[in-house]
């Protein structure tokens, strides 16, 4: 299994698959439910080699992997053994009215995503064939092609109805079943195939409804096809009625009583009430969208589209989904998401920027291939392994899209299909009726600014090589540069290099092999030693620089001016505490001199709250150095030599 490795650490410690409701997946990254969040070990997790980034959002402990996440999963269900159908049906509900929401609609769209931007892609590819009239709409090809393009979107009901029924906790097939009745060939021939289409500012009737009866009741009919609100309205419907009669109806013949009911109340329920309601609420929501954009498109689209990474952080542009969907089948066209697909370009733009000026080779490694995924579509490896721990490259991203924003709005641009991103969202401007026109013009105009304001920004303003030096060269340059008298007659004699280190806590030793983490005992973060403290006080072990500081204050990173890496990590499973017990006297960045105070915590309300306070202190970058050396002491001060590092 190629991903062994990863996962294996990923289900360690996101606590292990007794602490996992449920599990699905985007593009790029594993979504989770997990019972308890506070048992996740996110820091950790970040630091595994093949993860980008952790984001918690909409009730979800999402995991960034990358484009290849579909496989991470697979081999992360057949390691773990979970049996994810069982597992959905224990899922805690999120909390709150907007992670309700965005937890609701990425459960059923996430699911289709990615066949949905398929399809959209070639539904673009054969707008773009017939529009430079490489193929003829009469031929065989179109007709394949457009078939492959468009049947996903015209029998949308049926997917939406299954994947909506598994998130409400209906049977799949009930939803399916409902979705087929909507797109069903009579009931589309009976209406003529018209589009739902009502003038709701004027009041009038674009085309006058066609009715039939159902036992005498009037249904209007209209066209489901690509309809996004009803099914899902329905599915909700139907989950309900299935817990209903599963109480009423006897155990011997509720196998098949129960969906014999559901649909038989369901169906007629969705023409007769369901779908019209759904239907125009939808065309409603999208003329009033529109009309918002259309009152100042330039300020809409700025808006828009300088906030649209934030959106993507924090999950917030599932929110937008539905409507734009809804917008396509009931109006053609779409303007809510519009501005936000400039986004790949401005951040292909800038990570492009940033690879040309580094002089980081760590970061060149990363910053190539996601300048590469972010031209095709993909973000998320540039935005957080690139531009989001940068704050001048990610403010130059949202400016960059926030001006493509303005000349799409300029030029009143609609995307007129669902389909692809980055270079792959061209397509989608192209309007089925007129061809190549304004929409169009306005994308490829903004894309190109996009993409050339954020690489000009980056390489004049938003970088600089010096805001990441490679850590091998600065650690290289400081021993070299400031080792003390004796040291440097030493190397220059051809001896070993000695630096010592005292103790950054007054305690009780213990070999690392002891403490109850395996990270920390296997000596896969370094060599060092552990310390029982008798207080709470920490202090500096050697002069130099805090280089991390924990937002949960329970562990941080020293690198000294001999360029040795220190890791003091106070307590076990602390970082649950969010902070709470520690009190730092030192920022990220700071300047410490040995024996400093630079941190303070409450041993025995850490002790009280149920942890460890076992401190692992860790020479993280042991493989720089011929060895590092234990003291043989029993108990230390914080004035005793703790480890000796030899170089």
């Amino acid at each position: 299994m190629e991903y062994q490795e990863l996962n294996a650490a990923i289900l360690k410690n996101i606590g292990g698959k007794e602490n996992i409701n449920g599990l699905t997946h985007c593009i790029t990254r594993l979504r989770f439910k997990l019972k308890d969040e506070s048992k996740a070990q996110t820091e950790k997790i970040k630091q595994i080699p093949g993860v980008v980034t952790v984001v918690r959002s909409g009730g979800q402990y999402q995991v960034v992997i990358g484009n290849h996440v579909p496989e991470v999963y697979k081999e992360f269900i057949a390691m773990s053994g979970m049996n994810m159908e069982a597992e959905a049906d224990q899922e805690d509900k999120p909390k709150g009215i907007l992670n309700t929401f965005i937890d609701v609609v990425s459960g059923i769209f996430t699911p289709v995503i990615s066949v949905l931007m398929a399809s959209g892609m070639i539904k673009g590819l054969v707008a773009i064939l017939t529009t430079f009239n490489l193929i003829d709409k009469v031929s065989g090809t179109y007709l394949i092609l457009n078939a492959t393009g468009d049947g996903l979107f015209y029998f949308f009901p049926l997917f939406l109805g299954y994947t909506a029924s598994k998130k409400f906790g209906g049977k799949p097939f009930i939803g399916m079943a409902i979705g087929a009745a909507l797109v069903y060939p009579s009931i589309v021939a009976a209406s003529g195939g018209m589009e739902p289409l009502y003038t709701l500012f004027s009041g009038t009737m674009i085309e006058s409804p066609i009715y039939i009866t159902f036992l005498g009741a009037p249904v209007i009919l209209m066209n489901y096809g690509s309809s996004v609100l009803p099914i899902i309205v329905a599915a909700f419907l139907a989950s309900k009625l299935e817990v209903f009669f599963n109480r009423i109806i006897p155990k011997m013949v509720r196998s098949f009583f129960v969906s014999f009911f559901t649909l038989l109340v369901t169906v007629p329920l969705v023409f007769l009430i369901v779908g019209p309601i759904t239907t125009w609420a939808g065309l409603l929501l999208g003329q009033v969208l529109s009309s918002a954009y259309d009152l100042s498109p330039i300020i809409a689209g700025g808006i828009i589209g300088a906030f649209w990474q934030v959106f993507i952080m924090f999950g917030l542009h599932w929110g937008f989904v539905p409507i734009a969907l809804n917008n396509y089948a009931t109006l053609g066209y779409d303007v809510i998401m519009m501005a936000g697909l400039a986004t790949p370009l401005a951040m292909a733009g800038v990570t492009l920027g940033i690879f040309l000026k580094t002089r980081d080779t760590k970061l060149k490694e990363i910053a190539f291939p996601a300048f590469l995924s972010a031209l095709l579509g993909i973000t998320e490896p540039a935005l957080y392994g690139v531009t989001l721990p940068r704050k001048k490259a990610f403010y130059a991203t949202s400016i960059s899209v926030g001006v493509a924003g303005i000349i799409m709005g300029i030029f009143k641009t609609k995307v007129f299909i669902n389909g692809g991103t980055g270079l792959f969202a061209l397509p989608r401007f192209i309007n089925p009726e007129t061809g190549v026109d304004n929409s169009f013009i306005g994308f490829a105009i903004a894309s190109g600014v996009a993409f050339a304001l954020g690489l000009i920004l980056t390489l004049v303003y938003a970088y600089k090589p010096t805001d990441d030096e490679n850590v091998d060269e600065k650690s290289s340059d400081k021993k070299m540069n400031k080792v003390d008298g004796q040291n440097e007659v030493n190397r220059s004699m051809g001896q070993n290099v000695l630096y010592d280190l005292t103790a950054p806590i007054q305690g009780e030793i213990i070999p690392l092999s002891e403490v109850k983490d395996e990270a920390f005992a296997a000596g896969l973060l370094g060599k060092g030693i552990a310390i029982i403290p008798e207080n709470g006080n920490v202090y500096a072990p050697a002069d130099g620089e805090v280089t991390t500081l924990f937002p949960s204050r329970h562990a941080l990173g020293i690198i000294t001016d001999d360029g040795i890496e220190i890791l003091i990590h106070i307590g076990m499973d602390t970082v649950n505490l969010k902070g709470e017990f520690f009190t730092p006297y030192v920022t990220q960045g700071d300047r410490v001199t040995k024996g400093q105070l630079i941190l303070q915590f409450d041993k025995e309300a850490i002790i009280d709250a149920g942890y460890s306070v076992v401190t692992p202190i860790i020479i993280s970058n042991t493989k720089e150095f011929l060895d590092v050396i234990e003291t043989d002491k029993v108990n230390v001060l914080n004035t005793d030599t703790l480890l000796t590092v030899i170089a």
